[in-house]
């Protein structure tokens, strides 16, 4: 019995802890924020914290386009400003930039201009529970 209630307690203490966590349960916030600020000319610059992974990018722009401007999912989104070490923000946009390469690619990419996916998938690295654990 007392080891019944030692596990007990443990329990209430470590839920609170892994409810946070990312992945865990239905509807939790992924490990890292991410800021999306329109600018002018229909540029979006996102900046994130918490990591400066590709996937957090992607996945502000996206969630951004489905659930504040009710883009369909399958909205091309194409990176029109990239990705900047010291400034830490790209910038996206709904339309492809002038000249830039928007060819497809395999490669979850912040640093081309024109490497573009479209909005579903973008918002799709929402859900990546695997990024923050380094798997």
């Amino acid at each position: 019995m007392r080891l019944f209630r030692m596990s007990l307690v443990a329990a209430v203490f470590a839920l609170p802890g892994l409810a946070q966590a990312v992945g865990f349960g239905v509807g939790i916030n992924p490990g890292f924020r991410t800021t999306v600020t329109p600018l002018k000319g229909g540029i979006y610059e996102v900046s994130s914290s918490g990591t400066s992974a590709p996937v957090a990018y992607w996945c502000g722009i996206g969630d951004y386009a489905i659930r504040t401007l009710r883009t369909k999912a399958t909205q091309r989104i194409y990176i029109a400003g990239a990705y900047q070490k010291g400034i830490r923000t790209v910038q996206f946009s709904l339309t492809p930039p002038e000249g830039a390469d928007t060819s497809s690619s395999y490669s979850v990419t912040v640093k081309r201009v024109g490497a573009n996916m479209s909005a579903g998938s973008a918002q799709g690295y929402c859900y990546d529970n695997l990024m923050d654990f380094g798997f």
